[in-house]
Formats: C-alpha cells, structure tokens, sequence
C-alpha cells in the first residue's frame, strides 16, 4: 500500500467515525437527511429519491438521488462522506439490471416505476422449523 492510499484510508477512517452507512444500490429509494445552514441557524432536509448511480472513488465516493418535485425532475449528487449528511434511510429495494439508471431521466409515470424487491418471509401465524430435520421416521 503506498503513501497516498494509506492516508486515504486514515482520511475514509476518520470521516466514517459516528456514522453508519446503509448498504445500498442503485434502483433502492433512499431518503437522505442533509444539514442546512441559513445565517445562524442549521437545520435538517430530508431528501428522498431513487438512487440513479453509485461512482465508487474510495474517500471521493458519491452516488446520485433522482425524485420529480412539483411534475420537475430534480437530481443531488451527494458525497458519501460529506459532513452535510446527517443519515441515509433506505424506504424500499428496487429490483435493477443496471448500474446507472440515467434512462430514467426520460421516462414518466409508470413507466418510471421500478419493481420492489421483494424479501422471502414465512406467512402470519405458521411455525417455521428451526433445524432441517423432520421426525416422520419411527411412528409408534
């Protein structure tokens, strides 16, 4: 490891302390929570959107939210270790066969939709085994 990456790594270290980045990727809706300073005061945004891209770059990492505001599509590049970020919450898994979703810059309505990922639960009320075994064997 040379000089420069091993003070990346020190750098990425230190930005990272107190805070927790979800896991996510593109196609996932997130909301993120931005500080904001007006004169004196600071204040909490949240903006939620689709996430469109993730451009890895170590300590320069950034990835982009795409939401329609007002029938306007608005788009915020965000650094992933930027001190303005207060938190990343992530709404929903969106299932995408892409890494940059910039197709969706021309797309409306329903065909800007993208399908949920869906997570495998047991239903309401059923007992799910905690080993694989069953006991059918010897019934006396």
């Amino acid at each position: 490891m040379n000089i420069v990456q091993q003070i990346a790594a020190e750098e990425k270290a230190r930005l990272l302390e107190g805070k927790t980045i979800p896991n996510f990727q593109p196609g996932d809706t997130l909301r993120v929570f931005v500080k904001i300073k007006e004169g004196e005061r600071e204040r909490i945004q949240a903006f939620e959107g689709v996430c469109i891209a993730r451009d890895s770059g170590g300590i320069n990492e950034t990835f982009t939210v795409r939401k329609i505001s007002f029938g306007e599509g608005v788009e915020r590049r965000f650094p992933i270790l930027s001190p303005n970020i207060e938190s990343i919450e992530v709404k929903r898994r969106g299932v995408v066969r892409r890494a940059k979703l910039y197709y969706l810059r021309d797309r409306r309505g329903k065909s800007a939709r993208i399908a949920e990922r869906q997570t495998v639960r047991p239903a309401k009320g059923v007992a799910v085994p905690v080993t694989g075994s069953d006991d059918k064997g010897d019934e006396a």
